[in-house]
């Protein structure tokens, strides 16, 4: 029997929703074959699938099972693929009765081998396809839900066990507990709750008025001195003066660092505008984004922050020569033969140097 669920894969900071068709066949057949251009995550799914399945008392067929991941020509990767894969066997193979309420929902979250569901990334990208697209609600791990749930007019569930979206659809939709977020004030409550304050630096005139007109203009500012003149403890507290972050703005940080994997548990919206520093021994491609499955750089995940280079002469040149188009565009491109991402790059920088 056929069986469709409903995921999501992503690509920059956007989601696209992926159908995970799962066909049942009754003639002989080798191990259960994954097709649509999996990566190597994906592939060993069906590893952790057929645990999960055994260890909670259901069966894994014997004869010949297909997975397609469509559309077939966009390559997917990462394990959040796991327990749609695992829903749709169970429903294929008819050990879930209630089969057309899985088509409502987007399904995500990675499978340990006795069934519990671990985190993903990318919930909020994802979950705003799932409202974009009009399915009637969102299960991903209890970890995600937070995120996820600053979506509003979508359901949104988490679990933190496979039997718990097993007892979901078969029990009609009941039995897990509708996140519900309160964005505004889970946005306001924490905007100001700042480590580092610009209030609690003493004397340094000077400096402190030249950072203040760098935070009202959004201009870049290098600070040069010796060892020990307070250059990294100013840099850290020029966030606190920047003007709070919008709600828009908010949602835009928040989806490059979740699609980064750089939320902490249980987090909603990023409330304060981001600080970056990273090492001066940072390649050009940590800094900018890329990689084999392209990842937002430290220049998207200081977007509407500051990125401080301290100890500037230290860098490589090819990394501060990249630095010059993002600067300008206030975005960046990345390019691959089948694709390409952009990422918003829209920072202040604020270098520091030794004369």
């Amino acid at each position: 029997m056929l069986v469709k669920t409903y995921g999501s894969a992503v690509y920059g900071v956007e989601a696209i929703s992926i159908t995970i068709e799962v066909n049942w066949m009754t003639q002989t057949g080798k191990d259960p074959t994954i097709v649509g251009l999996p990566d190597s995550a994906v592939k060993e799914s069906m590893q952790r699938v057929e645990s999960t399945i055994k260890t909670n008392g259901f069966q894994m067929p014997r004869t010949k099972v297909v997975v397609n991941l469509a559309p077939a020509d966009i390559k997917k990767s990462g394990t959040a693929f796991d327990l749609p894969i695992a829903i749709g066997l169970l429903g294929a193979t008819e050990q879930i009765e209630k089969r057309e309420m899985i088509e409502k929902y987007v399904i995500m979250g990675e499978l340990s081998l006795d069934g519990e569901v671990r985190p993903i990334k990318g919930a909020l990208p994802i979950a705003i396809q799932a409202r974009k697209e009009g399915f009637k609600g969102l299960i991903v791990p209890k970890v995600n839900a937070k995120e996820a749930g600053m979506v509003n007019h979508l359901q949104v569930f988490g679990v933190t066990h496979i039997k718990e979206v097993i007892d979901f659809f078969e029990n009609n939709e009941t039995g897990l507990e509708q996140v519900i977020v309160n964005t505004r004030e889970e946005f306001f409550h924490s905007q100001y709750d700042f480590e580092f304050d610009f209030a609690d630096v003493k004397g340094q005139e000077n400096i402190k008025r030249a950072l203040e007109i760098a935070a009202a203009g959004g201009h870049n500012a290098i600070l040069i001195g010796p060892p020990g003149a307070g250059k990294t403890m100013l840099a850290k507290r020029l966030p606190t003066i920047l003007p709070p972050l919008s709600l828009q703005e908010a949602l835009e940080t928040t989806k490059i660092h979740s699609v980064a994997g750089k939320l902490p548990e249980n987090a909603t919206l990023v409330s304060k505008r981001p600080f970056r520093s990273p090492h001066h021994t940072i390649s050009d491609v940590a800094l900018v984004g890329g990689g084999g499955n392209p990842q937002p750089g430290e220049i998207s995940l200081a977007h509407n922050g500051v990125l401080f280079l301290d100890e500037l002469p230290e860098f490589k040149r090819t990394v501060l020569e990249v630095m010059r188009q993002p600067m300008e565009e206030r975005r960046v491109t990345i390019s691959r033969a089948k694709v390409a991402l952009d990422f918003p790059a829209s920072f202040m920088l604020i270098a520091s140097m030794n004369p």
